[in-house]
């Protein structure tokens, strides 16, 4: 249902002054902060109807309401006024010609935590699964040390039982095919293919060709549960809101040492195009009610390569955290694609 403007200007002005003080907002303090000339009665009955169509809510102990995650919503997608911010601050901590990407990220999380005083995330870029060369060399009997070569030049190495001793020969013609056949794929495609491109050959050399794609691909995926960068989590101890109880003290800190939500949420994020925000109540994809996460997506060299974000209590400024997440994502795009 579309808002008039006067619901619209009651809603955001509640909106605001709970985000302000955390307190339930009661119809006179409305009557002041709006600037509306609306009488009491009908400043009650304005917010009755936003409570109907579930904006607002009326805590059993007050008199006052409080947003609720679709009073959130509108807010931040339709009433929201934007704060502008000076970039200057953020620049100074990316310096893309000077600083390795690992230490670029992670600076972009200290520095989101750092502005907004809450925790600051950023999803490292996945390890691609291409590999551009791969090598066996026997150690024994029936154990061979897989070496991958990745596009980058960064080496895996993985040891192989396998049923058959393999001579060094045999070991020097299995490389030579994947090589050869299948340099510059990812593992899960070389595994496709495998299926139906070895008839020509040994069932034994099929088999340690199969063992060697399988142990690539779990070389090349290791970590890749880990590859979050977090920073400021503390902060969030100081939000009552989050940490008013065990109960929710306990969801939080299981949410980061999981970490597979903000995976999934991430990931989500870095699908879509510009700041998305997800409200706890509202999401099922944030694992806590009062909690909220706003994210960018981030790219390298035109390509988006991960998300990052600011994980706060539903009760943020979101007028200043969205353009700190905002800036950040721009600024790190420019600084990876620098370095």
């Amino acid at each position: 249902m579309q808002l008039d403007t006067r619901a619209q200007t009651l809603l955001k002005a509640l909106v605001e002054r709970y985000i302000a003080d955390g307190q339930p907002v009661g119809s006179r303090a409305l009557s002041k902060i709006s600037g509306l000339d609306l009488s009491p009665a009908t400043i009650r009955n304005i917010m009755a109807d936003l409570e109907e169509l579930g904006y607002v809510a009326s805590p059993h102990t007050s008199a006052g309401r409080v947003p609720t995650p679709r009073g959130y919503r509108i807010f931040v997608d339709t009433l929201l006024t934007v704060q502008t911010i000076d970039e200057s601050a953020v620049q100074s901590r990316l310096h893309g010609q000077a600083l390795p990407p690992q230490k670029l990220i992670a600076n972009a999380a200290q520095m989101l935590s750092s502005l907004s005083q809450f925790a600051g995330v950023v999803m490292t870029p996945r390890r691609e699964s291409v590999f551009r060369q791969l090598e066996f060399l026997r150690l024994g009997e029936k154990r061979i040390l897989l070496v991958i070569v990745a596009p980058g030049g960064d080496v895996q190495n993985r040891l192989l039982l396998t049923d058959v001793d393999y001579t060094p020969a045999q070991l020097q013609q299995s490389a030579n095919f994947i090589n050869q056949h299948y340099s510059g794929l990812a593992f899960d495609e070389v595994r496709t293919r495998l299926q139906g491109e070895l008839r020509e050959l040994r069932d034994d050399m099929s088999r340690l060709m199969q063992a060697a794609v399988e142990a690539g691909s779990a070389a090349m995926a290791e970590g890749a549960d880990d590859n979050m960068v977090i920073s400021g989590e503390r902060n969030l101890l100081s939000v009552s809101d989050l940490s008013s109880n065990m109960s929710s003290l306990r969801q939080m800190f299981d949410m980061f040492e999981q970490k597979t939500g903000l995976m999934q949420l991430l990931d989500v994020s870095s699908k879509a195009t510009g700041v998305q925000i997800f409200i706890g109540g509202e999401s099922s994809l944030v694992p806590m009610d009062d909690m909220s996460v706003v994210t960018a997506p981030y790219e390298a060299n035109g390509r988006i390569v991960g998300t990052l974000g600011v994980i706060g209590p539903t009760r943020m400024a979101y007028e200043r955290v969205i353009p700190i997440v905002d800036i950040t994502s721009r600024l790190l795009s420019n600084a990876l694609s620098q370095s």
